[in-house]
């Protein structure tokens, strides 16, 4: 993703990556590294997003949107509102009533946190984006203060009665995301494959 926005033109097509990433704790450019409490065996990597730190592993949905921001008219504030919204849409569509918290990206459901935004611009370009968890052992977030908040609970779609499989959330969220970014024509591929 950050080949991709080094190097796109005025003229590159907007992509949405979906996917999943193999167990690693991920800290923002200014994430203070105590909020990693006991990593293990999971791998800590530095990268160049904001926020502080996450886990990332199986079973949880990540959407990387790499848009041209300037392009599109959008701040960071509207791409941010637009992840968030996406998965409250998503969750409503089960019967989970999701929302979000003034000063702490991401989306809740009551006291826990279901999925979380960390985003970078440069060059006009977005990148990184926002973690679901759908159906993953959650147990690593007890090894870090997730987001910097310590004490926070996560939970997750399967558990809430929502959908239990990733690539049927990736389905249902990539139109979500799209329509509230107003984007027509945007490519988003799950794995290798293209949709």
């Amino acid at each position: 993703m950050q080949r991709f926005t080094e190097e796109r033109g005025a003229g590159t097509a907007d992509e949405i990556w979906l996917l999943e990433h193999e167990p690693v704790f991920t800290l923002g450019m200014s994430a203070d590294p105590a909020h990693v409490l006991a990593p293990g065996d999971i791998p800590v990597v530095r990268i160049d997003r904001g926020g502080q730190v996450t886990y990332h592993g199986p079973g949880q949905l990540v959407v990387y949107p790499l848009i041209d921001v300037r392009r599109a008219g959008l701040g960071v504030r509207a791409l941010v509102s637009a992840l968030e919204q996406s998965v409250i849409a998503c969750a409503a569509d089960h019967g989970i009533r999701a929302e979000t918290r003034a000063g702490a990206p991401g989306v809740y459901v009551g006291p826990c946190k279901l999925a979380s935004v960390g985003l970078r611009i440069r060059r006009g370009g977005s990148y990184h984006g926002l973690a679901v968890n759908v159906k993953m052992d959650l147990a690593p977030f007890g090894r870090i203060n997730p987001c910097g908040y310590a004490g926070l609970t996560m939970t997750q779609l399967a558990a809430l009665g929502g959908p239990a499989e990733v690539q049927a959330v990736a389905r249902e969220l990539a139109p979500q995301l799209t329509g509230r970014l107003g984007l027509a024509g945007v490519r988003y591929s799950w794995d290798a494959g293209e949709h």
